[in-house]
C-alpha cells in the first residue's frame, strides 16, 4: 500500500460532475522549438533584397548574466510607414536564440505612428518564465520622439534607456535583461498586456 493521495478528490459519476482544484503552472519549453516551424522564413520580417533593410540582434540573459540559449522571440512591427498590417507587410518575426542567447531579425526600421517612436513589440519565451514577456526595443536616433512616446514616457526617467538599442553597422544590438533583484539594477522593463 502507498501513501500516495490523489491531489483532487475522486468523485464517482461522469467528468462533468467531477470536482478539479487549479491547474499547476507550467514554464515554458523546453518544447518550444516545435513553435519555429510555422512554414515561413521565420527570422525575415522583409526579404533579403529590400532597401533599408537592417539586422537587429536581441541578447537575452537571465539574472545571474548568463546567455538564455533557449530564449525564443517573437517580434511584432509597423512598416515604415508607421501603419501596422499594411498590405503586403507581414511585421512579424520569430527567432531563436543560439549559445550567446542572442536572436537575428532582419527587417526594416519602422516608421512613427500613433503619436509613438519607431520601435519593435517584443516577446519572449524562455526557461523558467511562466508566461511571454512583453517589451518594447527602440531606436537610438530617434530621442526627440522618445520624449513625447506614451509608453517610453509613463516609466520612470532611469528605466527608459533600458528600452533603447545600440546602433551597429547593419542595424542594432540591444540586451535583454530577465531579471534583476536590485529594482533599481538592469532588469529590461516588462509589460502587462
Amino acid at each position: 500500500m502507498s501513501d500516495f493521495a490523489p491531489r483532487y478528490p475522486v468523485t464517482p459519476g461522469d467528468q462533468s460532475t467531477a470536482t478539479f482544484g487549479p491547474t499547476p503552472s507550467q514554464t515554458v519549453g523546453p518544447y518550444w522549438k516545435i513553435g519555429l516551424d510555422w512554414g515561413t522564413d521565420g527570422e525575415n520580417v522583409v526579404p533579403a533584397d529590400t532597401p533599408g533593410r537592417i539586422t537587429v540582434r536581441i541578447t537575452v540573459l537571465d539574472g545571474h548574466r548568463e546567455p538564455m540559449a533557449d530564449a525564443m522571440l517573437e517580434t511584432w512591427q509597423a512598416d515604415t510607414d508607421g501603419r501596422y498590417g499594411a498590405p503586403g507587410f507581414r511585421g512579424f518575426a520569430r527567432s531563436a536564440a543560439d549559445e550567446t542567447g542572442t536572436a537575428v531579425v532582419h527587417t526594416v526600421k519602422p516608421g512613427s505612428g500613433d503619436g509613438q517612436a519607431p520601435h519593435l513589440l517584443v516577446g519572449i519565451f524562455a526557461r523558467g518564465t511562466l508566461d511571454r514577456l512583453y517589451t518594447r526595443m527602440y531606436f537610438p536616433e530617434d530621442l526627440a520622439e522618445h520624449a513625447t512616446d506614451p509608453v517610453l514616457t509613463a516609466l520612470p526617467e532611469s528605466q527608459r534607456a533600458k528600452l533603447v538599442a545600440d546602433k551597429t553597422g547593419d542595424g542594432y544590438e540591444w540586451t535583454v535583461y530577465v531579471q534583476d533583484l536590485d529594482p533599481n539594477g538592469v532588469e529590461t522593463p516588462f509589460f502587462s498586456i
